[in-house]
């Protein structure tokens, strides 16, 4: 479970910074040149490690449904839809309600047993788990925020002004 747990967070540490350094690519790009490039590395990168680590069993699908051959193309969307939700609402909020979604989605295919998973039981306590995360993000998209800031004055001892 350890195991597990330090490749969550380090999937989630990734997944931030990934999508930093998609962000600044399409400061300089466009939104389709900036999706071609990050799926494009990610292809070679993952291409060069599978042979690496599989082998000839890199190329060995059996036993799966066809359509879920097509999840690359579902990666498009997600690129090319997170680089645009960063770009008009910022990395905290964008990943903010990328992350709610996911589990909103995540909670709602499991309990129905979507895509061949196991159906887990829908509670009260996971729908809840979703409506605080929500919270917390309009809490901090719409609470305001009070920042210091250096007062023009330069006198020896800085003074700090209060600024919404």
């Amino acid at each position: 479970m350890v195991l597990g747990l330090f490749f969550a967070v380090l999937a989630g540490s990734l997944v931030s910074l990934q999508n930093i350094f998609n962000s600044k690519v399409n400061e300089h790009a466009g939104s389709w040149q900036t999706t071609t490039l990050v799926l494009g590395m990610g292809f070679l990168a993952s291409l060069i490690a599978g042979l690496f680590f599989e082998g000839s069993q890199l190329f060995r699908l059996q036993n799966m449904q066809s359509w879920f051959w097509f999840s690359g193309m579902i990666g498009v969307g997600v690129v090319a839809c997170l680089v645009q939700g960063i770009r008009l609402l910022g990395p905290t909020y964008a990943i903010s309600i990328v992350l709610t979604s996911q589990l909103g989605f995540a909670l709602f295919a499991d309990s129905l047993g979507l895509f061949g998973l196991d159906k887990v039981p829908f509670s009260f306590q996971q729908l809840m788990g979703v409506v605080i995360i929500v919270g917390g993000i309009l809490v901090f998209k719409l609470g305001g925020s009070t920042v210091f800031k250096r007062s023009a004055n330069p006198l020896p001892e800085q003074k700090w002004e209060r600024s919404s």
